[in-house]
């Protein structure tokens, strides 16, 4: 099995990236790398060009990670939703440095951003939250995220006791320990898988609200 492990490899030939193609405005290049991966989304059974690594740390430094989805972004960083209460919300609110990063395998791309998460303004939470599916506003009030449960039925008596409260039309609030957050970045890289592993690398980083650009030895 080791030596199986040890010989699954891929020589990486689809694209390049350098310095010269890419826009001065990282924000500008995500957003034209996110197009792509949409496109093959949309042309690929079971890719989610949204499902992103939320990497987070307790203050002692303790890593934990795990997969979200990212479902906005603008010139001020990348938005997420979840439970304030989870493992991961206690770990932001302790320690606001996190790290994300996007594998998008099939294009052999990985875009590694790092940097600090803040909680968005209530009426953006607000916002997304009313445009869940009905059962998802509910499940957000079901489950209570990270803590331990006895058993499985404990979520789905709470789901069906939330289901005869609220009914098909009563509108349902959004829980006040749920909401996004949004990373604000202070560097970002892009990676394009290259052949015989030179793979290429641009790393952007914030200096005083200026982005400067360079190339990073794969």
């Amino acid at each position: 099995m080791q030596n199986k492990i040890a010989n699954l490899r891929r020589d990486y030939q689809l694209k390049t990236l350098d310095v010269n193609e890419v826009s001065p405005d990282p924000f500008v290049q995500f957003k034209n790398w996110f197009d792509g991966a949409l496109q093959f989304a949309s042309e690929t059974e079971g890719f989610e060009a949204n499902a992103m690594m939320l990497c987070t740390a307790t203050p002692d430094g303790k890593p934990s990670a795990r997969i979200v989805l990212l479902k906005g972004f603008d010139e001020k960083g990348f938005i997420f939703y979840t439970n304030y209460e989870s493992r991961k919300g206690q770990q932001i609110e302790t320690n606001p440095h996190v790290a994300l990063v996007f594998h998008w395998h099939g294009l052999e791309r990985q875009i590694r951003i790092e940097g600090k998460a803040k909680r968005v303004e209530d009426s953006l939470s607000d916002n997304y939250y009313n445009s869940r599916p009905r059962k998802s506003r509910l499940g957000a009030w079901a489950s209570p995220q990270s803590q331990s449960i006895d058993h499985r039925q404990i979520l789905e008596d709470n789901m069906q006791r939330l289901q005869a409260e609220y009914g098909e039309e009563k509108p349902i609030p959004r829980p006040p320990h749920w909401g996004g957050y949004r990373v604000e970045p202070s560097a970002i890289e892009f990676w394009q898988g290259r052949s015989s592993r030179l793979h290429d690398r641009i790393f952007y980083e914030k200096n005083d609200d200026e982005w400067t650009i360079r190339r990073l030895a794969p």
